[in-house]
């Protein structure tokens, strides 16, 4: 099998049945403020557009890129498609003009032209925008798993697909907190580094559990090149940047005993089989390692390069004539009326404050949108117009896809994180609501029971489903989930990274 890096998450993966491309990203997401790193610009993207199979994890915008997907890949590509429950990823390919799918249920393996695939899909309203996505290949030659930023909470089917050879995931931040946040300096490198730790760590369970042979930093980090974002990057390994590069994870592999790390940048080119894995690098090694030896240098360079282009995207940001309060009562109170279960989780109203522009309150225990009174708000967030009226003109079902990965704002909260509160946001269709009112409504109480240190636990976390045999971590009196964060106290069950009944852990002491 042979594989090549196309940056980020990008991968051409050369199978005896086949070639499959696999979440190629080339131009700048999230309001021009994710760029991939290192640059993969000049890539021949023709050439591996000429694939016999495309896959798109997910629909976040540094995994589906339209325009080079409409400008560079065949549409005689069959489309290896997760099956999701709501239609979006296959509305918006088959907007493309893809008409060829081969429909992949999570956890079942699909054989196609020799080739043994599977999809792991994770189906919750905070998996990426109504979903994620991990695939495993075998030709035979070679077993891979392309994990990219998929979190599975059941590693059991994944497992089963193995013994692998070669494992790509994610590693690095790629989230809003504490950036935007209105808060101390010290508090966000504090929050910033228990962050970056916590991410490596964790996907240092995911290479423990899964096993490969080889592992390989995969979809991330992004790279901050406007001038508003540059100071973003993490140019010298600071402990509290959350977006740390893939040199950095190797380093923390290899200082917690794992060997089998292998570094891969855009046009390098991996040959693995039961045998031997070897990376041959684009150009010379000097010229591939760059970006890491002198970051600084490089991106500043890359910068300049990319100065223009941003600067012509963000004047076509505005968008005249906008009544912001109006189109936004008119679009989302209807939301709000189907939205039973989001409305009791937020349990407030939400201030939007428009830099330029009237502040607007989504008040969801009212059901209304309306004119900002002074009420305090628990949540806010502080917004430049020109942003909104693109956001609005263009009638963005996603904010978290657009506006919140952007960076491109700033955010002040009273009390723990809501994660209703950005459900909404993400859900600003009826379809993606309703589906995620079902979610909610269709929760079910977990009755297996499991052993953790001295307590006694259900077995999945009521966040997003965890398996806590593998993922759960005690501390004293307070039990972590790491493949999310989330932090619950056993002496009561209380969530304690979030407020909300539903988030109870069920617990009790191992002797009683």
């Amino acid at each position: 099998m042979q594989i090549t890096c196309l940056g980020h998450a990008g991968l051409h993966i050369e199978t005896r049945g086949g070639t499959i491309l696999c979440d190629p990203w080339k131009n700048p997401a999230y309001f021009d403020s994710w760029f991939v790193f290192p640059d993969n610009t000049d890539l021949d993207w023709d050439r591996y557009g000429q694939a016999d199979f495309l896959y798109v994890s997910h629909l976040h915008k540094d995994h589906y890129d339209p325009d080079l997907l409409s400008r560079h890949v065949s549409r005689e590509a069959t489309v290896l498609l997760p099956d999701y429950p709501v239609p979006d990823l296959r509305n918006e390919l088959e907007k493309l003009g893809f008409t060829k799918f081969i429909v992949m249920p999570t956890g079942q393996v699909t054989e196609v032209n020799g080739i043994r695939l599977m999809t792991e899909v994770l189906q919750s309203p905070a998996d990426g925008p109504l979903g994620d996505s991990a695939i495993a290949v075998d030709d035979g030659t070679a077993r891979i798993l392309n994990q990219n930023d998929a979190r599975p909470v059941d590693l059991d089917s994944l497992r089963s697909f193995g013994p692998y050879d070669v494992h790509f995931l994610q590693y690095s931040g790629a989230i809003w907190w504490p950036w935007t946040y209105e808060l101390p300096d010290s508090a966000k490198r504090s929050f910033g580094a228990a962050k970056r730790a916590n991410g490596l760590d964790r996907a240092t369970r995911f290479v423990k559990e899964i096993e490969a042979r080889y592992i390989v930093p995969s979809a991330g980090p992004a790279c901050f090149l406007d001038d508003d974002l540059f100071g973003l990057n993490d140019l010298n390994q600071d402990p509290a940047n959350t977006f740390p590069d893939q040199r950095v994870f190797l380093d923390y592999l290899r200082d917690h005993g794992f060997g089998g790390g292998k570094l891969m940048v855009p046009g390098a080119v991996m040959d693995v089989d039961a045998d031997h894995c070897e990376v041959r690098w684009p150009g010379t090694e000097e010229q591939a390692m760059e970006p890491f030896t002198d970051k600084a240098r490089y991106l500043r360079s890359y910068a300049e390069r990319k100065r223009d282009l941003i600067a012509a995207d963000k004047a076509g940001w505005p968008a005249d004539g906008i009544d912001i309060l109006a189109e936004l009562k008119a679009w989302f109170e209807p939301l709000l009326e189907l939205a039973d279960h989001i409305k009791a989780g937020v349990g407030g109203p939400v201030l939007l404050r428009v830099d330029g522009g009237p502040p607007v309150v989504i008040d969801f225990p009212a059901g209304e949108v309306r004119a900002y009174a002074g009420e305090t708000c628990r949540y806010q967030f502080t917004v430049a117009r020109p942003l909104i009226e693109r956001l609005i003109a263009e009638h963005e079902v996603d904010w978290v896809n657009s506006l919140f990965l952007s960076l491109r704002f700033r955010a002040r909260r009273i009390g723990p994180y809501n994660e209703y509160v950005y459900t909404f946001f993400k859900c600003l269709a009826p379809d993606r609501l309703m589906y995620a009112e079902g979610w909610y409504a269709d929760k079910t109480h977990d009755e297996e029971d499991i052993k953790l240190g001295d307590w006694i636990t259900q077995r999945r976390c009521p966040h997003l489903r965890g398996d806590l045999t593998r993922f759960g971590e005690i501390s004293g009196t307070t039990l972590t989930c790491t493949v999310h964060g989330w932090q619950f106290d056993l002496e009561t069950g209380h969530c304690l990274t979030t407020d909300g009944e539903s988030y109870r852990l069920r617990c009790h002491p191992a002797g009683e």
